[in-house]
């Protein structure tokens, strides 16, 4: 009897996911809020199942659970309680690719009792990034070393070719999230010294990176990275740092957009304005001589690229905006999603770089572990590809009992990363690893 697999949500990277299980013969039930969507997933393969189903039916996800022989959640992060609690009772293993939160954690003891795995964070970022650094830092500590600094740096970017605006950015995530992430603080340790970024100076913070194979990039910090030497067991690191890669100039212009208020989730009355009275509402400044205004207010007079590119993204345009009462980083939201979309044909890109050091009794090693990633065109997203494919090989291997792991993890351990990174390599999503002498 084949295996059964119940995937909830059907949202943009659940499509490789259930390509893959249905080409690997499991049988695959996706249910979701649209009936259509989890039927377009399974485009009538024999044994595909497609059900409408909304997380308010309880009993429906109770009978669904008990049906199938693992849980794939892609819903958003605040259901995964509600599933994982539901798998506990009919005994049923779990997969997401979202952080792990406390109330997760939390039953780590009762899942190990019922002999079960909650894989979480099995995804992109989180998930390869765990997996691939991981394997690194246990290279490094089983050959004697000790890691001394850990960099790493991730972005979901248009490929070269299809980086034709004057952002060089598309959306192949949620648009929303993109822009609430540039409202984040950030923390990271560099050189033994804990630096704290503010979210207003988040994008000030930023320095040009080079990846092999592709143009220049750039860096600013994601979020906390001082959390991960507890994570990856770093104690005593001197740099922990992870960044956020994006093509030059991102960082110059959003650090103005954020200063200009436009990221902000109070609501504001917009029927009548214009965009350029918008800004000049939100910023403070005067809208007849908004332009010179915002180049003194920001010493930008040598860069006139920022000035161009809001006028591209329509900050500046006396168009009227006439949307009622709404959040500045919805109006935003709704502005560049008309101009920052993959056309039909586009290939994405993902980046996933780490640079680690390891001290071998005073003698230091370089290890770099680069993977470029581009999507498949008119087919998948690399973003697709690489957040639903990790999650599918783990559900393939613990179908087969290849993990055996139980409780609540994460992917850090040998024996989950190593098979799951061994089985993307497979399929064409790998590293390229270098160690040099420094």
């Amino acid at each position: 009897m084949k295996d059964k697999v119940l995937l909830l949500g059907a949202g943009l990277v659940s499509k490789p996911l259930v390509t893959y299980l249905l080409k690997n013969n499991f049988k695959v039930t996706v249910a979701s809020r649209t009936l259509e969507k989890a039927e377009a997933l399974i485009e009538g393969h024999p044994n595909g199942k497609a059900i409408r189903w909304v997380v308010e039916e309880e009993d429906k996800l109770k009978e669904l659970v008990k049906e199938n022989d693992i849980a794939i959640s892609l819903l958003p992060y605040i259901y995964h309680l509600k599933v994982a609690k539901v798998c506990l009772e009919f005994k049923k293993h779990l997969v997401t690719t979202s952080y792990v939160k406390p109330e997760m954690k939390a039953l780590d003891k009762e899942a190990k009792e019922k002999g079960l795995l909650f894989l979480n964070e099995i995804g992109l970022d989180p998930g390869i990034d765990h997996m691939s650094a991981m394997k690194l830092i246990h290279d490094i500590e089983n050959k004697g070393g000790k890691v001394v600094s850990f960099e790493s740096f991730c972005g979901a970017l248009p490929a070269p070719e299809a980086a034709d605006n004057p952002l060089k950015y598309k959306f192949s995530w949620s648009p929303r999230g993109v822009l609430l992430a540039g409202r984040n603080s950030a923390k990271y340790l560099k050189n033994g010294k804990l630096v704290e970024i503010a979210p207003e100076n988040l994008f000030d913070d930023h320095h040009p990176l080079e990846v092999e194979g592709v143009e220049q990039m750039e860096y600013y910090p994601n979020r906390d990275s001082v959390s991960y030497i507890e994570l990856y067991n770093l104690q005593g690191i001197e740099t922990m740092f992870r960044g956020t890669i994006r093509y030059p100039g991102w960082s110059e212009l959003w650090s103005v957009v954020s200063k200009l208020n436009w990221l902000s989730l109070d609501e504001r009355e917009t029927d009548g304005k214009s965009y350029a009275e918008l800004t000049a509402e939100l910023s403070g400044l005067n809208a007849g001589t908004l332009k010179d205004d915002i180049v003194k207010k920001f010493n930008i007079s040598d860069k006139p690229q920022i000035i161009e590119k809001m006028e591209w993204m329509g900050l500046l345009s006396d168009e009227k905006i006439n949307k009622g009462k709404i959040a500045p980083i919805d109006v935003l939201t709704d502005l560049l999603l008309g101009k920052m979309y993959y056309k039909k044909g586009e290939r994405d890109m993902v980046i996933l770089l780490h640079k680690i050091i390891g001290d071998f009794g005073g003698k230091k090693k370089l290890y770099t572990s680069l993977m470029v990633d581009f999507g498949v065109e008119g087919e998948e997203t690399s973003v697709a590809r690489t957040v639903a494919l990790p999650a599918a090989i783990a559900t393939k291997m613990i179908l087969e009992d290849k993990i055996k792991t139980t409780g609540v993890h994460i992917p850090v351990i040998p024996s989950i990363y190593e098979p799951i990174l061994e089985e993307l390599e497979n399929i064409g999503i790998k590293f390229k690893e270098e160690v040099k002498d420094i």
